[in-house]
Parts: C-alpha cells; structure tokens; sequence
C-alpha cells in the first residue's frame, strides 16, 4: 500500500506554490488520496468533468510534486467516486508559522526538480463553500401555514437526506409567498447539517449572467466546472430562462449532470412548469420528475402568526387588535404584510405616539387601498418629518444647526 495519505498535505503544499491561489482553490482543493494495494498513486475526484479537464491541464503540475516525494517520472491517475468524509488536509497546511518542504529520505530526487523552498503558509483566499446563502431564512423563523405545509415538509425531507428524495423540488407561487426563504432554509440546513457539501444558490438571472461573462471572458470549463460539481445546486426564478435558448441549452446540461450523480436540485418559480410560456419541453419534463409543489396565500390565522413572529424578533409591543387590524386587510402576501408592519412603525417612530388602531388606521388607510405600494423614499421620509416638527424640507437641507433641525434631522436618518 502506499503512502500517499501520509505525504498528500506535503504535496499540495509544493503545488500551492506554484499556482495561483484561485486555480489551487478550484482545482486541487476538491482531490483526495485513494488507499491502492498495488503502489498506484491514485486520486479521487467529484466527476468525470473534473476528471477530464484537470487531466488535460494540471495533472502535469501535480505529478511533478509528487516526485519530490516519489521519485522522477511519478503519474497520478485519477478516479471519479461518490464523496466520502476525508481528512481535512487544509487544517495540516494552516499553520500558523513557516515550514519547510522536504522530501523523505527514501525517496529518489526528481531530475531537473528544482531543491525544495521554505515557504510561509496561509489559508485559502475563499472557502469552498461560497454559496451565497442569507442565514436569515432558515427553517427556524418560516411560519407554516396551510398554504406551505406541503412545501415545507419536502424542504425539510430533502435538507435531511438531500439527493434521495424529490429531486427536483420545483416550488412555485405568487411574489412575496416565501419561495426564497424556504429555498434558502434548505440550504443553510444542509450546510449546517453537512458543513463538507458543496452548496450554490444563484437566481437564473445571475446564471445567465455568469454564462455570459464566461464565454466573453473565455472561460467556459471553469463556469461548467463550478455549477457541475456541487453537491446542492439552488436557482432562484427558473422563469426567468424562458425564451433564453443558449441559457436554456447550458441549464440543460447541468441539470443533468448533476441529476445523474444524484446531486439535489431546488427551483422556484412563479408559475409552474407548464405555465412558463417559450422554455424548452425538455427542461420542462425534467423540472416535473421530482415534486411539483405550489405556495398560497396565508389565511388569516397565519398571517396574524407571521406579524406577530416579526414582532416578537423586533421585541417590540403592538395590541392584537391592531394585529388582526392589519392581518384582515393585507390578504395577498407577506411582503406586503411585513411592509405595513414597517410603516406603521416607521410613523410612530417619527412622531412618538403610541401605536393604536386608530393610528393604524390613519397611517395604513392608503397602503390598504394599493396607493402607496412602493419601497420606502428619502424625499417621503424628509417631507413626514418636515411636517411633524413644522419645518421645510429645504431647512432640513439645510445647514444650519438649530437645536430643532438637529433633532428633526436625526429623526429623518
């Protein structure tokens, strides 16, 4: 048996050295040695992809470090297998002071191999796991109704064992019904559950987009490599691919690859498959082989419980008649729920009266009626202010420095 579990940290240190960190990220950060009776050097890999690319382009660099410990004419293969748990090999070059590189005594030296160079050794420059998920939506805080029982249930199967059941799990539903907090909860339950999994979350927008830089950027196998070998591969508004041909074309294939090595697939959109007008019948039969799953509208008991969740976090007092105030009035999703919810507070912070059902009333009256829909503008904050403590918005502009325009001023930032 050989020991190239013993001298692998050793090995990628040498290659560290001698690749740019991004490439040593990407590249040889995702190996691991295989145990081989027979003195083969063999390497383990997450798919053939990976194993064709890395092959044609770095196997080169990691046979020469090799041979500082193996001895001249050294050749790794590299084999594709299901990953397993292995020794984190980074925490053996993570030091926190400079060692030398030296080969064992019972090693030929490589011909033409340059003597080994001490060598300060430093962590990563990003962690593997990149996934650009918010670790504010998590199964903890998402308020199960009966409009989400269902999907919250296959969300939390999958964030258990993901892989093995409903893959896909294509999510569908009106704006602002949850579909990204509950999407995004899998993934924060999987990383926590699974801190070695390779997890990415990307709306289909910013996926068009990073195929796009890539083929102008010429390069394309490094777009392929980084969505086809994660082990959990979240898209955010699949709608968005609809008419996109060559998008639709590269989703395709890393739908596929990923779906043949068992990898789990999330999607959310706001229509079903069937309904996205322009996407490829092949895209839409794979996005129905797992579970199609929809998200209502919450009903009223849920809607009081989401307003009073968000009240509760904000350690805030609001009396449940004005909850159920606003709860009646907000039927068709939470943003706009959570919207009310923070311009109420946002007018009694301003003026410092208490919050009443009948100020709720006053303040909410047009936001009820669909006027006042929008985010929340600087020039609407100033002219509240303005109003309250009887001053222009230009002296709010201004620069004076007044006891009143101080306050008012603080009041608006």
């Amino acid at each position: 048996m050989t020991n190239l579990d013993t001298y692998w940290p050793e090995i990628l240190d040498v290659v560290r050295q001698k690749v740019p960190q991004q490439t040593f990220n990407t590249w040889f950060l995702p190996l691991y040695p295989e145990n081989s009776e027979n003195g083969d050097l063999k390497v383990g890999c997450p798919n053939h992809f990976f194993m064709d690319w890395f092959s044609e382009h770095h196997l080169s660099a990691l046979n020469e470090a090799g041979s500082v410990y193996f001895g001249k004419n050294t050749l790794f293969s590299l084999k594709v297998e299901e990953k397993k748990e292995q020794p984190n090999f980074m925490e053996k070059l993570e030091e926190n002071t400079p060692r030398k590189v030296s080969a064992p005594k019972s090693a030929s030296p490589a011909v033409n191999t340059p003597p080994p160079v001490s060598a300060q050794i430093l962590p990563p420059s990003a962690p593997i796991n990149s996934n650009n998920l918010n670790p504010d939506y998590n199964f903890q805080n998402f308020v199960v109704g009966s409009g989400t029982d269902l999907a919250f249930a296959a969300a939390t199967a999958i964030a258990n064992n993901p892989g093995s059941h409903f893959n896909p799990l294509f999510i569908h539903g009106g704006t602002g019904l949850g579909k990204t907090h509950l999407m995004q909860a899998i993934g924060n339950e999987i990383a926590r559950l699974r801190p070695d999994r390779r997890i990415c979350y990307v709306t289909a927008e910013h996926f068009m987009n990073d195929l796009i830089g890539s083929i102008r950027d010429n390069r394309t196998p490094e777009f392929k490599l980084k969505y086809r070998s994660m082990d959990v591969l979240l898209v955010d508004d699949v709608a968005f691919l609809a008419g996109k041909e060559s998008t639709q074309e590269e989703f395709f294939h890393t739908f596929n690859a990923l779906y043949d090595q068992k990898k789990q697939i999330v999607l959310t959109s706001d229509r079903s498959p069937k309904e996205i007008a322009t996407l490829e019948e092949r895209l839409r039969s794979r996005f129905e082989w797992g579970l199609i799953t929809d998200i209502q509208a919450p009903n009223l008991e849920t809607r009081i419980a989401i307003l009073k969740r968000k009240i509760e976090v904000n350690h805030i007092y609001i009396a449940d008649d004005v909850v159920s105030y606003i709860a009646e009035n907000v039927t068709d999703n939470i943003r706009r729920l959570e919207g009310a919810l923070i311009r109420l507070l946002a007018f009694a912070s301003l003026t410092g009266r208490d919050i009443s059902l009948e100020m709720a009333s006053e303040v909410l009256s047009s936001f009820f009626q669909g006027r006042s829909t929008g985010p929340v503008k600087i020039a609407n904050v100033m002219k509240i202010v303005a109003e309250v403590h009887d001053v222009t918005v230009d002296q709010l502009k201004s620069k004076r420095r007044t006891q009143d325009l101080a306050r008012a001023r603080q009041i608006a930032m």
